[in-house]
């Protein structure tokens, strides 16, 4: 499984970027991020069929969604806080159907990609 992200980038607190993660099939799939100094943590997850599910942190501002016919992942991330800053990773599970939270779940990862919000 190869797993390509991209869309990071510079941008000021209240701005709006979309990542995307390209893969080489359809499974499930998240985005993870890592900032300076701290432990990577979950973003967002998307079941095979469309099932998403965000964390606290960034839900009812970020969307995650996907397209399978290009088998495609995108993370729309709006109302950008400098507490968003971080290495953005996106990962696949190559068994199952079902969204995932954890990391371990996740066989395959990205190179990351990053954001960097402004204040």
């Amino acid at each position: 499984v190869q797993l390509q992200a991209s869309g990071g980038g510079l941008v000021q607190a209240g701005g709006s970027l979309r990542l995307s993660c390209a893969a080489s099939g359809r499974y499930v799939m998240g985005w993870f991020r890592q900032a300076p100094g701290k432990e990577r943590e979950f973003v967002a997850t998307i079941s095979r069929s469309g099932t998403t599910y965000h964390s606290d942190s960034v839900k009812g501002r970020f969307t995650i969604s996907r397209d399978n016919a290009k088998n495609t992942m995108y993370l729309q991330m709006n109302s950008l806080k400098p507490e968003d800053t971080a290495v953005y990773y996106c990962a696949a599970k190559s068994t199952g159907s079902l969204i995932a939270r954890v990391q371990h779940e996740y066989d395959y990862w990205g190179q990351g990609t990053q954001v960097t919000v402004s204040s």
